[in-house]
């Protein structure tokens, strides 16, 4: 993809340019339509089992698209029948229950969106070495809303708007986006939300942003 992947735009020291606020909401919500066509509206659901920053891939017009299939799985087949533990490289993007063998779900995949969200709005990783002693990136954030989302967004997604409504907005919008990977990565998988309620929140937040 001639845009490379979100993990470069994120920590590569060869991207001198950053993304914007407008363009890390729009891949979020790229990124959870593919997830609710992939759950929700193929004839036989696909899991994905890999999602996480370099396997999101980013095409000229920067429209996000999820790569690597490779650990995917159709449910109600025999295809790939990978039961969770033989799920490699997805270290803080795989959801708790998968280390104790249960076997691939869609609310996994909604557990790795999450952390993916957090991860693109934060700048942080989930194995950053901030996280420890019991700190996650999913607490790290649960613990910043909603007075001090500010303080965990990343400098770069940042955009100073010149009117203080504008500006409650806008925080508005970053409480509610941080909220969405919060609930998106909570431990437990029928306490996780839907993953066609998320695109349809995305879509909400970017309506509000533009019409600022």
């Amino acid at each position: 993809m001639p845009n490379g992947s979100i993990h470069d735009w994120l920590h590569s020291s060869a991207n001198t340019s950053k993304l914007n606020l407008l363009q890390r909401i729009n891949i979020l919500r790229d990124v959870a339509t593919a997830l609710d066509y992939l759950h929700n509206h193929c004839q036989t659901t696909i899991l994905h089992g890999d999602l996480k920053p370099s396997n999101i891939l980013l095409d000229a017009d920067m429209v996000a698209h999820v790569g690597d299939f490779g650990l995917a799985r159709l449910v109600g087949t025999n295809l790939n029948q990978n039961s969770a533990t033989g799920v490699k490289g997805t270290i803080g993007y795989a959801p708790r229950e998968y280390g104790i063998g249960s076997e691939m779900t869609s609310s996994g995949d909604v557990y790795s969106f999450g952390i993916l969200l957090l991860e693109v709005m934060t700048g942080k990783r989930p194995i950053d070495d901030m996280f420890k002693e019991g700190l996650s990136l999913h607490k790290f954030a649960y613990m910043a809303l909603p007075d001090h989302v500010i303080n965990v967004i990343d400098g770069d997604a940042i955009v100073l708007q010149s009117t203080e409504a504008n500006a409650n907005k806008m925080e508005e919008c970053l409480v509610a986006i941080i909220k969405i990977g919060v609930l998106c990565s909570v431990d437990s998988p029928p306490q996780r939300m839907k993953i066609e309620i998320a695109v349809n929140e995305l879509q909400h937040i970017l309506d509000v942003l533009l019409n600022l």
